[in-house]
């Protein structure tokens, strides 16, 4: 898997789409055409729905994005302006999450503790592959993905149950991505310390 490939956080159901494509659809028109699709879908507002009820349009984002960016995930995202691809998926991930929690009223605290332990998570895999390490696969499937998060947490909107699931998400994420980041990364520093000779010479 390269770099690019790994930076996407692919959960299974894209990686599923992206095994029935076979690595042949290119990236980056199937995304973009996902991040505008995403932001006509939210800039509709809170507004536009009855209060209290479900947002239909916020609801169905998640299959949209999908479809959409989900089946060129095996890509080998080799193309030169590919690595717009990760970023972008974020951007729809963030702004997804930060609006259906402000549309159907959960505490703003609660989604900012959600997109930042995402946030954190997704610094790590940067950092650590810059240093030649990589998550590993089980961790990434269990991350459940960018779909896999927008999907529970549409489930979550449509049957009410938002408000807990945001600090269920968010603390299930934290607990996997950063105990196994503690764990490989002493695994990793260990033995591997700098000796310092503080002996005062005279």
């Amino acid at each position: 898997m390269t770099t690019v490939r790994l930076h996407r956080d692919d959960g299974p159901v894209s990686r599923v789409l992206g095994g029935m494509a076979a690595g042949r659809l290119p990236p980056l028109p199937g995304t973009v055409l996902a991040a505008a699709a995403t932001g006509v879908l939210l800039a509709a507002g809170p507004g536009a729905w009855p209060p209290g009820g479900p947002a239909p349009a916020l609801l169905c984002v998640p299959l949209v994005v999908l479809l959409l960016a989900g089946p060129s995930s095996r890509h080998p995202h080799s193309g030169r302006l590919d690595w717009l691809v990760p970023p972008i998926l974020r951007g729809i991930e963030y702004g997804y999450l930060a609006v259906l929690g402000d549309a159907q009223g959960v505490s703003a605290p609660l989604v900012y503790v959600l997109i930042t332990v995402l946030a954190l998570h997704h610094y790590d895999t940067a950092y650590r592959t810059r240093q030649g390490h990589r998550p590993r696969a089980w961790v990434r499937l269990a991350g459940l993905g960018w779909e896999g998060r927008m999907l529970f947490t549409a489930l979550a909107g449509l049957s009410g149950a938002l408000p807990f699931a945001y600090p269920a998400l968010a603390a299930y994420l934290g607990v996997l991505s950063g105990g196994e980041s503690v764990a490989t990364w002493a695994r990793k520093g260990r033995g591997s310390g700098v000796m310092v000779d503080l002996e005062e010479r005279a």
